[in-house]
């Protein structure tokens, strides 16, 4: 008997339909489509238009795309319900919703004067109840754009039951680890009232079901920020998540479907106290444990770009690049927006003299068009002084390591070029320097943030636990690199002497260019760009007040 057959070895029949929108005895079979199900995977597909008694109303002819003209020409009920019944002969009948296409396949049937086969049938939507219940929206869409399924066509009878099948093997699985035959699934999916683990009939005595699904024990992750590692059986690591909520965001991956689900047995957290620290720890441990599951080892920000300037070149250049740069260098940002970014590289580079070309310096018999507008030095005639060249560039450089801030340093620059052509009565340069410091100013605001050199000083940063007031993470950043990282309130106390402590392994104050091992641009590029994203308070070290600071910041 089909109900006793094993499960995992049983075929089903993933039936959709499509009617003229009708209610009750009104109600007529347009189109149906059926997909072969077997051993987890897609097989045969069928479909067929079923002419109809009643014209289609125009309404449904639009949401359907079935028109008058396809029912005309379709063959009769009494033609292709013979071909369905003997499809579904000997399989399980699964459809979403599967009480509304049943009732119209039966009435069909009825009206046909045919026998219905009164298979065993599987509903789609109650075993997305019952195998994943966070999943709250359980439309055919819906449910399976949440399960990782491409969603295309829809309201045609063959596309639906297509989709319909990719949810059902995505869910099968599940179904199988709590139901070995097929009468135990049809059962299971009845059961109403379910309370760990005991059904609750309308009448009679209570009935165990096997639990929805084998996971790990995840009461006892925070209910805040933090970071878990899901583990298989063995103690490997099988994928590293941050949430600010970390057990709500745990529970959240049995209902996508990922592969590695059904072999987690463990779960570790650690909780944070804030999402910046969330971020920074799945960031390092991800770099540590490498679990296949973990694609990408950072988010981009998107958008955040730096300016940088490398040092181990032969006369260096000002480029725009979504990282910083290592080694020995000089990075400007995060900032947002990389045509902004490069505009004012381009402004830098006429202002200050410097070349407008790539990394690898051609060499030219004739000066190029910046060359012979007096906008670059032309290094590539291979007459320039190196020294000279170095000047203007550590000129340009020095506006972003020495100032707190940048931008403005920028801006008093060419004023002070302003001043210097009124003076010498040079009115015509005055007006351009005039027309490319009002050019500035407004890409200075549009970067946002401060323009600053990243290895330059040292600062802290302090970001707020996102419910508890008085709760943060405090990172001490110096020489662009977290050097430190607190828990506040419980190291308020030693916040003083370790941001001492930054303070002095902060690069000198008369060196050009920082130092970045190659290892650790994405946690640079990570915590800087949240820092510019969420307009992070910080405070530039040493400072007299770092406890009012930090008492401001977290009020």
């Amino acid at each position: 008997m089909l109900l006793d057959s094993p499960l995992h070895s049983a075929e089903f029949l993933a039936v959709d339909t499509e009617t003229n929108g009708l209610a009750r005895e009104r109600c007529e079979l347009t189109e149906v489509g059926a997909v072969l199900v077997g051993g987890g995977e897609l097989h045969e597909r069928w479909s067929s238009v079923v002419g109809v008694a009643s014209p289609l109303s125009p309404g449904i002819q639009r949401f359907t795309h079935i028109t008058q003209a396809m029912v005309d020409a379709a063959p009769p009920p009494e033609r292709v319900l013979p071909a369905f019944a003997a499809q579904l002969r000997g399989r399980v009948l699964v459809a979403h919703n599967a009480s509304f296409d049943g009732r119209v396949l039966r009435q069909a049937f009825a009206r046909a004067g045919l026998d219905w086969p009164a298979p065993p049938v599987l509903c789609t939507v109650a075993m997305a109840r019952r195998l994943a219940p966070l999943q709250r929206r359980r439309g055919l869409a819906q449910l399976a754009e949440a399960l990782g399924i491409e969603v295309g066509t829809t309201h045609r009878a063959l596309p639906d039951a297509e989709l319909c099948a990719q949810v059902f093997c995505a869910l099968f699985k599940r179904l199988c680890a709590n139901a070995p035959t097929v009468g135990e699934a049809v059962a299971l999916l009845r059961a109403r009232g379910v309370r760990g683990g005991v059904t609750r009939p309308r009448a009679g005595r209570q009935r165990v079901v096997r639990p929805v699904e084998r996971r790990p024990d995840l009461r006892a992750l925070t209910p805040g920020p933090g970071v878990y590692v899901f583990r298989d059986a063995d103690g490997r690591p099988l994928y590293v998540g941050k949430s600010v909520s970390v057990r709500k965001r745990a529970r959240s991956h049995f209902t996508a479907g990922a592969a590695w689900t059904a072999r987690a047995e463990q779960v570790d957290c650690e909780e944070t106290a804030s999402e910046l620290g969330a971020l920074l720890l799945e960031h390092r441990l991800i770099r540590a444990l490498k679990p296949a599951a973990n694609v990408r080892g950072v988010r981009e920000a998107d958008g955040h770009v730096f300016i940088r300037c490398r040092l181990d070149i032969a006369f260096p250049i000002l480029e725009v690049a979504r990282e910083p740069a290592a080694g020995h260098a000089v990075c400007i940002g995060p900032v947002r927006g990389r045509a902004a970014a490069a505009e004012l590289v381009e402004q830098l580079n006429s202002l200050f003299g410097l070349r407008h070309c790539s990394r690898k310096l051609p060499r030219r018999y004739h000066p190029s068009a910046y060359g012979e507008m007096g906008r670059c030095l032309s290094p590539c005639l291979g007459d320039l002084d190196p020294n000279l060249y170095r000047e203007r560039l550590e000129g340009a450089l020095r506006l972003f390591v020495d100032a707190r801030d940048g931008g403005r340093a920028l801006l008093v620059h060419v004023e002070a070029q302003m001043a210097e052509a009124s003076g010498a009565r040079q009115y015509e340069r005055a007006a351009t320097l005039r027309r490319r410091r009002d050019r500035l100013d407004s890409l200075v605001f549009r970067l946002g943030g401060v323009l600053r050199a990243v290895h330059s000083g040292a600062r802290l940063v302090v970001a707020r636990h996102p419910d508890r007031a008085g709760h943060g993470d405090a990172l001490l950043i110096s020489g662009g690199r977290v050097v430190d990282w607190l828990r506040l309130p419980e190291a308020g106390a030693e916040l003083v002497a370790r941001a001492e402590g930054a303070v002095r392994a902060a690069p000198r104050a008369h060196d050009l260019g920082g130092w970045l091992p190659a290892d650790e641009i994405d946690e640079v590029r990570l915590v800087g760009g949240y820092v510019i994203s969420h307009d992070l308070r910080s405070l530039e070290l040493p400072a007299p007040d770092v406890e009012g600071f930090v008492a401001r910041a977290l009020a």
